[in-house]
């Protein structure tokens, strides 16, 4: 077995340099050696355990190698003050090069699609083909209903001593107010774990208020990524629009869109199956 690489230790785990990659918490799961390994990105508020089903399908069915990541200030991954597209990027790539992945297919979902595609563009030669679920590369939804969840989480209060269920009850009868969605509200409790006796969330809520503004926007590009590309949207969600096509087209010349019937934006869970089957029909032939 690989051991991972020392981390560095001028600089706590918890608060790498803001410039710096931190070391992604990452699980694989074994896959066909000669086919390419894919890198799978879960999107805002998200962990890589969003795509644990799916990757475990992929691998059942044929594909290479799955890596499921968490994000910086996502799941176990290290916190940061830095939360860029650009700073997510950096850390895919710094895993890819201590796994010792030269080229892999990578796929993202909303916030991991836009890191996705930024690795695409800044490193070609690293991404065999890509997948963009329901993300667009252009500016999404206003910030605002996104601070309100974030103003939300960060005004939970629990008192210590309180079993998970209860503490995850309370959680969500405070959240209610604002989130009104129940899915939605069992997404972001998701990230309530207990630490030391005490419920606290897992992801940096300071980074991403500080940072919304960038993660819903994208950054600019001149240079297109010349690989296939497939942007798979949910045919109930207007996260990929007719007005993106010209900038998708753009940057991602050989791109096609699809859209699964009766899925929202979590296209992945809404319809696993068609999912699954239309990311396995957009691989290489084995």
């Amino acid at each position: 077995p690989r051991c991972p690489a020392p981390a560095p230790l001028a600089t706590p785990p918890d608060d790498p340099l803001p410039g710096s990659a931190v070391p992604l918490s990452h699980v694989e799961a074994g896959g066909r050696g000669d086919r390419p390994p894919l890198v799978l990105l879960h999107g805002l508020f998200g962990s890589r355990g969003n795509f644990q089903t799916v990757a475990k399908a992929l691998v059942r069915r044929g594909s290479g190698k799955v890596l499921t990541l968490d994000a910086r200030n996502h799941g176990g991954s290290p916190h940061s003050p830095l939360m860029t597209y650009e700073a997510m990027s950096l850390d895919v790539q710094h895993l890819l090069t201590r796994l010792g992945i030269t080229k892999c297919i990578l796929l993202g979902h909303s916030m991991g699609g836009k890191t996705a595609m930024t690795l695409a563009l800044q490193r070609p030669d690293l991404v065999e083909r890509l997948i963009s679920v329901d993300i667009s590369p252009v500016s999404t939804t206003p910030v605002s209903e996104f601070s309100a969840y974030v103003s939300a989480m960060k005004s939970v209060k629990i008192p210590d001593g309180l079993s998970r269920s209860a503490a995850r009850q309370l959680a969500d009868d405070q959240l209610r107010p604002v989130v009104q969605l129940p899915q939605l509200r069992q997404f972001l409790l998701t990230n309530l774990v207990e630490m030391e006796g005490r419920y606290v969330w897992r992801v940096n809520l300071e980074a991403i208020s500080n940072h919304l503004a960038d993660i819903m926007n994208f950054p600019v590009f001149h240079k297109p990524y010349p690989g296939p590309a497939l942007f798979l949207g949910g045919s109930n969600s207007p996260y990929i629009s007719s007005k993106d096509y010209p900038e998708i087209q753009r940057l991602f010349p050989k791109a096609r869109v699809q859209y699964i019937e009766g899925a929202g934006h979590i296209v992945h869970q809404d319809k696993f199956e068609e999912f699954i089957a239309a990311v396995l029909n957009f691989l290489p032939p084995p």
